[in-house]
């Protein structure tokens, strides 16, 4: 599939204005009338590859489309590499088992030692695998993110949990921060004056007291 962002060299958050400007200066660069006889075909596919991709991309509608399917296919992409990558590693790794005499297999002590070796082998292969597998993947991500693309994550619940004891230990900290803080002479008499002397934070005050108060009626 072609990226038509790639072939108007834009972002793929570009506004129609930018959108213009650069296919009408791109348009000037590769117009078959200013090249030369050898490069003449070169810039006559060039000049198609823009008039299909400016058609696209100018148009709001069809530039909604193209974006969901130029998504789609970035997904399956990845999908796809992230696969072959794995059958890759694997089919490349080395297997320790053809390494080991007829004499080990029958001899039982040095069977568990080379039984030992190829579990450790697998761990440290699966292991190769997935800082391979996380490169390629953090790399492909930055790449979409300098072209504009904005990357969803869809979060399990085992996510809202931990963001939902990060809140909590967040907010328990904070209280303790500022019961510490509060407590110390001049900042317990700093709010002491502000009480007294300003209207707004008295009134405040007291409506956070007359609110407390009825909680604990209720309760």
């Amino acid at each position: 599939m072609k990226n038509y962002y790639d072939i108007l060299e834009i972002n793929k958050n570009a506004s129609p204005e930018i959108v213009e400007k650069a296919y009408k200066t791109l348009v000037k660069k590769y117009h078959p009338d200013l090249q030369g006889a050898e490069s003449k075909t070169i810039s006559e596919n060039k000049m198609k590859e823009l008039n299909e991709a400016y058609e696209v991309i100018s148009n709001p509608e069809k530039r909604n489309l193209y974006n969901n399917k130029l998504e789609q296919f970035e997904a399956e992409k990845i999908h796809n590499m992230q696969n072959n990558l794995q059958k890759s590693v694997l089919n490349n790794s080395p297997n320790i088992n053809s390494y080991q005499s007829e004499q080990n297999y029958n001899n039982k002590a040095n069977y568990n030692q080379h039984s030992h070796l190829d579990y450790k082998q697998k761990l440290d292969e699966h292991k190769i695998k997935k800082d391979i597998e996380k490169a390629f993947y953090n790399a492909y991500v930055q790449d979409l993110r300098n072209r504009g693309y904005k990357i969803k994550y869809k979060r399990s619940i085992k996510d809202y949990f931990k963001m939902f004891l990060r809140g909590i230990v967040t907010l328990i900290i904070s209280c303790l921060v500022l019961f510490l803080v509060y407590h110390l002479p001049f900042v317990k008499n700093f709010f002491a004056q502000l009480y007294l002397k300003n209207e707004i934070f008295h009134s405040f005050i007291n409506i956070l007291l007359n609110i407390f108060s009825n909680f604990k009626k209720i309760f």
